[in-house]
């Protein structure tokens, strides 16, 4: 796909819970910046796409986490959960393969369902508490949505997909991105979930004035805090 520095970048991980609720502020506060920018996938690879993007010159970013660093972020997502109203489940992941639900993503993408499988992988991952590193979970989705749900939940055994998911962490690497959730414009960055507000007020400020967002009003305080959410290259 290549990266198009003149459009603005969301990288999001159905992983990452502070990724789920800038996905949840974005789209509940900001709908219109949510349709302005390229939603990019952003997963830790399993053994064969490691593998591929290291022959492609390509290195994944990678933060060990530590018990106590897993300890505050179950007390800091909840907090930040309970602060907007959202009841959260915490899901169980046993031996995830993250290719299973984030190349489904590039199948529903492709038919013009991308938002609607963000919104509903994130809804089984972090309202419900499913396993969406089981295909079974991946397939409902995408019956749910009107999708082949074979095709889905078979999307990391196809080639085609694999090279194109190696393709955007190739992008994940010239985008300087070292975690979620992560915003990009030109050569402006913004990490975190605290810093959405700025990213939406750049935007406004610099470029999407002309396509009718409203003029900036200044930075809107969601009273949330970046920090490393502790898993493997997933960070607040």
């Amino acid at each position: 796909m290549g990266v198009d520095r003149k459009t603005p970048r969301f990288y999001f991980s159905l992983r990452s819970p502070y990724s789920w609720l800038a996905y949840r502020d974005l789209t509940n506060h900001h709908p219109d910046v949510a349709d302005a920018v390229e939603w990019r996938p952003f997963f830790e690879p399993d053994a064969i796409s490691e593998r591929l993007l290291t022959e492609a010159g390509g290195t994944f970013p990678y933060t060990p986490m530590s018990r106590a660093k897993h300890l505050y972020v179950l007390q800091d997502v909840n907090r930040l959960a309970k602060s907007r109203g959202i009841d959260l489940s915490w899901p169980v992941d046993r031996e995830p393969v993250w290719e299973i639900p984030h190349l489904a993503y590039l199948v529903a993408r492709r038919a013009g369902r991308g938002p609607q499988y963000v919104a509903a992988a994130y809804r089984a991952r972090w309202e419900e508490g499913r396993d969406i590193c089981d295909r079974a979970v991946i397939a409902d989705i995408g019956a749910q949505l009107g999708l082949d749900p074979a095709e889905l939940a078979g999307a990391s055994d196809d080639p085609a997909l694999r090279a194109e998911g190696v393709r955007l962490l190739l992008d994940v690497c010239a985008d300087g991105v070292f975690g979620v959730p992560f915003f990009v414009h030109g050569f402006s960055r913004f990490w975190g979930l605290d810093r959405l507000p700025e990213f939406v007020l750049h935007l406004r400020e610099r470029e999407l004035t002309t396509r009718g967002l409203p003029e900036p009003v200044g930075a809107v305080g969601l009273g949330a805090r970046s920090v490393d959410d502790g898993h493997a290259g997933g960070c607040g």
